[in-house]
């Protein structure tokens, strides 16, 4: 492995452990650094897509052991519900977490798909403003402490608002899903949980796309990335397990997704 490989693959790593311990910033952050870099737009996205789906299915397999998130029953909840019939158990087994990633999962797949598919037609400077601007108000709201009561329609577009930044750019999924899921009424940790799975059939919907789009893709970056993502992905549940207080993590988590909104138009048009 070369030094800028090398160089990567720790980048992923940071980023991967940043992003399923708060449920954002590895693709908002890698995407614009491996484009500074020198590396093609077009591979970029897709390597980042796949290294996070793959990191996604671990982090979320952590969040869940370690019960950050529910994403099963109990076995004893179970056993009393099998006597209902299948369709029945099917509903009341499945978890509100499950759920919500499922929701998210659904319309967020068919929003990736339209999103790589039209990524070449939309200039860039508008979509990194629309990013902005999205992600700024969601911070605002976070910070002015506004929290609606649960919908699932809430979540439906949440899912597809995310889930198109996501396709078109490889970034601005995690900070519309967590921050929109702890404005509609979700807790912190449920939020980082849920978003972290959502995001990994997702992000592989989105790679499969570009890859039968365009055919180009850089296995040696989509190796280093995936390597840093899935250390990074064991290290930040554990982090995630540790938030005490609530209410801190929300401040914390409003200010930081302001300061990316803000980040993302100074970027967009100053520099």
């Amino acid at each position: 492995m070369s030094f800028e490989m090398f160089l990567i693959l720790i980048a992923a790593f940071v980023c991967e452990m940043i992003d399923s311990s708060l449920g954002m910033l590895y693709g908002t952050i890698l995407s614009p650094v491996l484009i500074i870099a020198g590396y093609d737009p077009i591979v970029v996205v897709p390597s980042i897509l796949f290294s996070q789906a793959i990191g996604g299915i671990i982090a979320s397999l952590g969040h869940h052991k370690l019960k950050n998130v529910e994403f099963t029953l109990k076995e004893d909840v179970l056993k009393r519900l099998s006597d209902l019939g299948y369709i029945e158990t099917f509903k009341r087994s499945t978890t509100r977490d499950m759920k919500v990633v499922f929701v998210i999962t659904f319309f967020g797949i068919v929003a990736t798909i339209i999103a790589a598919l039209t990524a070449i037609s939309i200039p860039k400077i508008a979509l990194k403003t629309y990013i902005g601007i999205l992600v700024l108000a969601m911070g605002i709201i976070l910070l002015l402490r506004s929290k609606f009561n649960f919908s699932w329609k809430k979540i439906i577009g949440i899912g597809i608002i995310s889930a198109f930044n996501k396709g078109i750019s490889g970034g601005g999924f995690g900070p519309v899903v967590t921050s929109g899921q702890l404005i509609a009424g979700r807790e912190v940790k449920e939020s980082v949980g849920s978003t972290t799975l959502s995001e990994a059939p997702i992000c592989f919907a989105g790679f499969l796309t570009y890859i039968i789009k365009s055919g180009i893709v850089s296995w040696r970056l989509v190796l280093a990335l995936t390597v840093g993502a899935i250390c990074g992905a064991i290290i930040g549940p554990h982090i995630t397990k540790k938030f005490k207080s609530e209410k801190n993590i929300r401040l914390g988590l409003g200010i930081l997704v302001t300061l990316l909104g803000i980040w993302t138009l100074v970027r967009t048009w100053l520099i």
